[in-house]
C-alpha cells in the first residue's frame, strides 16, 4: 500500500511541476537552459583541446582554430534543444569544427585573391611556436596536400575515426574517403621519401 501511495504521490508532483511549467514558460525555459549549460560545459571540458588541435591541423593557425571551436560550442549550445540524440553531441561538434574550418579556409582564399596590399609580417609568439612545429617534414607535407585529402588524413590518424565516421563528418561517401586516403598516403610517401 505504501509503495502505491508513493507512486501516486510522485505522479501528482510530476503533474504539478508540468502544470507550473505550462503556466510559466519562462521557468521551463530556464530549467532547459540550465540542462543545456551543464551538458555543453561537460562537453567543453572533455573535447575543447582535442577539437582545437584538430582545427589547427585543418586551418594552420591556433588563434583561428580556437575561434572555430568556440563558435562550434556556441552553435551547439544555441541548438541543444533541437539535438535529437545528445549522445551524438561529440560527433556533431567534430563535424561542426570541420565545416567551420572549411568556411574559414574559403574566406581566406577569397581574401587572399582580393588583397590589395599586404600588411607587414609581424609573427606573434604563438605563431613562432607553431612555426617550429610546422618545420616538421610530416606537418609540411600534410599542409601541402589538397584540402579534402588533408581532412581525411587528419580525421583518420589524429581524430582516430573510422572510414564510415569520416564519411559522415565530411558528408561524402566511404568510397571517396578511401580514394582521398589512398592518394594522400601516396603523396605523403613520395614527399617524405619513403
Amino acid at each position: 500500500m505504501t509503495a502505491t501511495w508513493q507512486a501516486g504521490r510522485h505522479r501528482q508532483r510530476t503533474k504539478a511541476v508540468a502544470a507550473d511549467a505550462a503556466a510559466d514558460p519562462a521557468t521551463a525555459g530556464a530549467a532547459a537552459d540550465r540542462d543545456a549549460d551543464g551538458a555543453v560545459t561537460e562537453l567543453y571540458a572533455a573535447y575543447y583541446r582535442p577539437l582545437v588541435q584538430l582545427a589547427v591541423l585543418l586551418v594552420g593557425e591556433r588563434a583561428t582554430a580556437e575561434d572555430v571551436v568556440q563558435d562550434s560550442f556556441v552553435a551547439m549550445h544555441a541548438r541543444w534543444h533541437s539535438l535529437r540524440d545528445s549522445g551524438k553531441a561529440a560527433a556533431y561538434l567534430r563535424q561542426c569544427v570541420v565545416n567551420r574550418s572549411r568556411s574559414v579556409l574559403r574566406r581566406q582564399r577569397v581574401a587572399d585573391r582580393n588583397a590589395r596590399q599586404s600588411l607587414p609580417d609581424m609573427p606573434s609568439a604563438e605563431e613562432g611556436a607553431l612555426t617550429l612545429l610546422g618545420r616538421s617534414a610530416v606537418v609540411a607535407a600534410l599542409h601541402a596536400l589538397p584540402a579534402r585529402q588533408r581532412e581525411v588524413v587528419v580525421l583518420r590518424y589524429y581524430a582516430d575515426l573510422s572510414g564510415p565516421q569520416i564519411a559522415s563528418v565530411m558528408g561524402i561517401t566511404q568510397g571517396s574517403v578511401k580514394s582521398h586516403h589512398a592518394r594522400a598516403l601516396e603523396t605523403l610517401r613520395s614527399a617524405l621519401g619513403r
